[in-house]
């Protein structure tokens, strides 16, 4: 029996983990369960799951999460100091940080200095502090598992390999809703258009990134510090079809690869139950539905997301702070129709030239960084 908390678990990643718990209440209990303002869903998930605590970090919402749980035995706290805090209690044996954006950092910096297993589905605490985290894992001798799909595919691939040297990672992408599509399309692109993904259920943000390709930038960053490898060993492929997950080219030139349907709740499952595979009715790949599998190289013209996140990648330092930042920023302006699809690159490439270059950051570097590329770019945006 494991002890699970989910961070953010009132989002997609975070129902999708509660599904698979369901699945198996044999192995896997509830232990903490937070999230960030959606309080009513919040408390129908711990009436059912029964976790030790909830937190909300809203703390105004504090008072309508203690009267929804007023008749349950259920530990009830506000704010994000407090959910950095829970992660450390001492029965719990994975941490699922399913938290969007810079707000998942500094819990798994707490949860990997209280020596957890993290299964991480927040990509951007490794966009922004990789040295850091990287460091803080080994010190603490703290588990990281992969949930991303692409990270898990990498993950799966290289089981077995031991020191078997990689020659490069291959990481593969959708396209999104708008591959193929010209320039004049994108700049009048809508939100309801691009949360339209052909293939992935995702919340809102990371759909978005998926159809600008920052998504896939993102992760490409989260590679480097993951697998341990160079910047220039990590190529992003456009697979359409989503089946093949991503895969590893060995120094002989052999290349692996994982395969399974687009659903979240396979790599979910298996960073929980890791080492173990627990059996899922989830549905399997029909090769007589997928006859031909194709790939593409992705348009950077076209989608310069991807090209701002390899060039993040390349000088490192605070670059990927100052790239989260400014994007988080951008795409929550074109949410509301207050930026256009692509006027959400211009903003992220100008704060990136305007925010001063830290090359060896501390964390406290990292919180300023944060601060002083949201003020640009929403300067950017808004003057």
């Amino acid at each position: 029996m494991k002890h699970v908390a989910i961070l953010g678990s009132t989002g997609s990643i975070g129902t999708q983990a509660l599904q698979v718990i369901a699945a198996h209440p044999d192995r896997f209990r509830v232990e903490v369960l937070t999230a960030h303002h959606r309080v009513e869903l919040l408390a129908q998930q711990a009436i059912r799951f029964q976790p030790n605590m909830v937190v909300i970090a809203d703390e105004e919402k504090y008072g309508e999460l203690k009267a929804l749980l007023r008749d349950e035995d259920i530990k009830v706290y506000a704010g994000n100091e407090a959910i950095a805090q829970v992660v450390e209690t001492e029965s719990i044996d994975i941490v699922l940080t399913a938290m969007v954006g810079y707000s998942g950092l500094l819990p798994t910096i707490h949860a990997i200095r209280a020596g957890k297993t993290v299964a991480l589905a927040n990509k951007e605490t490794l966009v922004v502090a990789g040295a850091l985290i990287s460091h803080l894992a080994v010190h603490h001798r703290a588990v990281i598992l992969p949930v991303d799909s692409e990270h898990s595919a990498i993950f799966q691939c290289l089981a077995g390999e031991g020191n078997n040297p990689i020659e490069k990672l291959i990481l593969t992408a959708s396209g999104g809703p708008f591959r193929g599509k010209d320039r004049a399309f994108l700049q009048a692109a809508t939100p309801a258009q691009a949360l339209q993904h052909p293939n992935w259920n995702m919340g809102a943000k990371v759909t978005i990134d998926s159809a600008s390709l920052m998504n896939k930038g993102f992760e490409a960053i989260e590679a480097r510090w993951l697998f341990d490898v160079a910047p220039e060993q990590i190529e992003v492929l456009v697979h359409p079809q989503s089946i093949i997950h991503s895969m590893v080219q060995f120094a002989d030139g052999s290349i692996k690869a994982q395969l399974g349907m687009p659903d979240m709740r396979l790599p979910i499952q298996y960073a929980l139950s890791y080492p173990e595979r627990l059996p899922t009715d989830l549905p399997r790949v029909d090769f007589d539905t997928y006859r031909a599998l194709s790939f593409e190289k992705p348009d950077v013209a076209r989608f310069p997301n991807l090209a701002l996140a390899r060039e993040a990648m390349r000088r490192g330092g605070n670059l990927p702070c100052v790239l989260n930042a400014a994007n988080e920023v951008a795409v929550e302006a074109f949410l509301h129709e207050r930026l256009s699809f692509t006027g959400m690159s211009r903003v992220i490439e100008q704060t990136m030239n305007k925010v001063t270059y830290i090359a060896t950051p501390s964390l406290e570097d990292h919180v300023t960084t944060d601060e002083a590329a949201r003020r640009v770019a929403r300067e950017l945006i808004f003057n």
